[in-house]
């Protein structure tokens, strides 16, 4: 059986989900399958579908059991695969770009260099990599409002820390798998601390406390630190400096 014959995937999920997943591990058409998978569904407003959320190569839908059962669901979800190619499907509407300040290595992203060596590349070469690539926000997870961010240059398929450096500070970019993950506040991790912005994934004191949502496009553009420092002292909206627009492509 080829990978093909196996996914689209529809499993049932305890006694209220289902999960349709397109690949076993993240690829960009996967992802991309998920998020207009998931966005196709919330526009059609299914009767007794009650929340629904992707994942990296997934899209989730939880729905009340007094009005479908999971038969239904199934045959609605298996229905809705077979209308086009997902892994080709257009993106959701209302998606932007930002465009972070972000400074890379010294002491505020102490690891650069070791994730450098580990790609086979100098710092030099990538910074200028890692700031030119824009880079889809696959999901949303781990904690409140933290994008997983991808997918990078195969040359940065690096593995994990052996060990975990103890805490990065609220707006750390790291990298690990091909892909970034911009730490919503402080945290012990195992994926390098290539970066450092003073952007804030998560605003609680906001009506929309998550700012990015998944299908965002963002790009880490490099500041010095002193021109971080400064942004710093006038952050008062959580931006961090960054500049958003719309994607209308």
């Amino acid at each position: 059986m080829t990978v093909a014959d196996t996914f689209p995937l529809v499993r049932t999920v305890g006694f209220d989900g289902a999960l349709v997943t397109f690949a076993n591990t993240m690829t960009e058409d996967a992802n991309r399958a998920a998020l207009a998978f998931r966005a196709e569904i919330e526009q059609l407003r299914w009767d007794g579908v009650t929340e629904t959320s992707a994942t990296l190569g997934s899209a989730y839908i939880r729905f009340d059991p007094q009005h479908l059962t999971h038969a239904e669901i199934r045959l609605r979800l298996q229905s809705l695969l077979e209308q086009q190619n997902w892994y080709s499907a257009p993106l959701p509407e209302g998606r932007r770009l930002w465009r972070v300040p972000t400074v890379y290595g010294t002491d505020l992203a102490p690891q650069l260099k070791e994730a450098a060596a580990a790609a086979g590349l100098d710092p030099e070469d990538a910074v200028q990599r890692l700031s030119t690539t824009r880079v889809r926000v696959l999901t949303i997870g781990f904690a409140p409002g933290q994008p997983y961010l991808g997918p990078l240059g195969p040359e940065f398929d690096i593995p994990r820390l052996q060990d975990l450096t103890p805490m990065v500070p609220e707006g750390a970019l790291v990298l690990a798998i091909s892909q970034f993950v911009l730490f919503s506040g402080p945290t012990p991790t195992g994926w390098r601390h290539v970066g450092q912005t003073a952007f804030r994934c998560f605003r609680p004191e906001m009506e929309q406390s998550f700012v990015l949502k998944p299908g965002d496009e963002m790009i880490f553009e490099p500041v010095s630190p002193d021109e971080l420092d400064q942004i710093r002292a006038n952050n008062t909206d959580g931006t961090g400096g960054a500049t958003c627009e719309e994607i209308t492509a």
